[in-house]
């Protein structure tokens, strides 16, 4: 991942600033720059998941899995299973919601989906690392705990809410994986033109909410000043951890992204679980990821998937404010 941002910068830098001529402190300049190498890696990143999720939903028995899954999901272990995948996979909201098509579709029951879903931005292994150096180890693991705690009871919660009915309809005729065995044996190669097709349909399905969302977080990065958020997230706001969610919404930056925007928000003054807040929100609940979803849930669930996780965004900065 590393490489492949190191890269499209290196492209970004050449079509902006040589062939363009744009300066890095003009504001449309950086926010085109920042456009060609978010909306490259998300698309690349969509377009990978999509192929893995045909790779899984082909080879994995899928029905024993949903099945083990539906049993155990009045105890939670379901959930706590999906918020943990989610923790350990390097995506970001955006490219966690074609593996959360691919959940669904192979029937995984809704609430784990959205565990997933919920944890797999917020918590991210090499955000983690710089964590752990910049706040130390206390604050690293009580930040992945809260990550997983979200994912879990945002899932249970949603599902005890009946939001399930609340999917795309497109969503609600599953794949079917009851194949003979003679299409059980069949290579990687054989199974390819099927995988394919489904990659397509699900990009095309999405591709262009990438597009308008992060040309909408673009703008907001090349035009906003950082001390617009500062301002409004001073110690003296008693409303500041509310306001550092609803902030960082508009945003889209990924977990480890937004790391020296908080870090820059902790120096001024702001209190670290205010902090906290902002990050939680722009990489949990940003522009682009609402416009991605509303291909993938009706407008009920959205908005309920959006009140449920920003209140546990807001308790958990209301914590962090309280213990450091």
């Amino acid at each position: 991942m590393e490489t492949l941002a190191q890269l499209l910068t290196y492209l970004a830098d050449l079509l902006v600033y040589n062939c363009l001529g744009l300066s890095g402190t003009d504001k449309f300049g950086a926010a085109l720059h920042y456009f060609i190498i978010t909306f490259s890696e998300i698309s690349i990143l969509v377009l990978l998941v999509t192929y893995l999720m045909g790779i899984v939903t082909n080879y994995l028995p899928l029905d024993s899995i949903r099945i083990y899954l539906e049993k155990n999901k009045k105890t939670g272990i379901g959930n706590l299973a999906a918020s943990t995948l989610g923790a350990i996979t390097p995506f970001c909201s955006c490219s966690s919601i074609p593996l959360f098509v691919g959940m669904l579709k192979a029937r995984i029951p809704f609430g784990i989906t959205l565990s997933f879903l919920i944890t797999s931005p917020l918590v991210n292994e090499i955000a983690i690392a710089l964590f752990w150096v910049t706040y130390g180890w206390k604050v690293a693991v009580i930040y992945i705990i809260t990550g997983i705690v979200l994912g879990v009871v945002g899932g249970i919660v949603l599902e005890k809410l009946g939001m399930a009915k609340h999917v795309a309809d497109w969503l609600k005729t599953p794949n079917s994986f009851q194949l003979s065995q003679e299409e059980n044996n069949r290579t990687l190669l054989q199974r390819l033109p099927e995988i394919n097709t489904e990659a397509i349909q699900t990009l095309k399905k999405l591709v262009v909410y990438v597009f308008i969302g992060i040309a909408i977080g673009s703008f907001i990065h090349g035009y906003v000043p950082q001390s617009f958020f500062e301002s409004y997230l001073s110690k003296s706001n008693v409303f500041a951890v509310p306001i550092a969610v609803l902030a960082g919404i508009p945003l889209y930056i990924d977990a480890v992204g937004v790391l020296p925007v908080l870090e820059s928000l902790v120096s001024k003054g702001v209190p670290l679980g205010t902090g906290i807040a902002f990050m939680m929100g722009a990489i949990g609940l940003s522009i682009p990821e609402t416009l991605l979803l509303k291909k993938v849930m009706k407008k009920k669930l959205i908005i309920t998937f959006y009140c449920t996780i920003g209140i546990g965004m807001m308790l958990a900065g209301f914590m962090f404010n309280i213990f450091f």
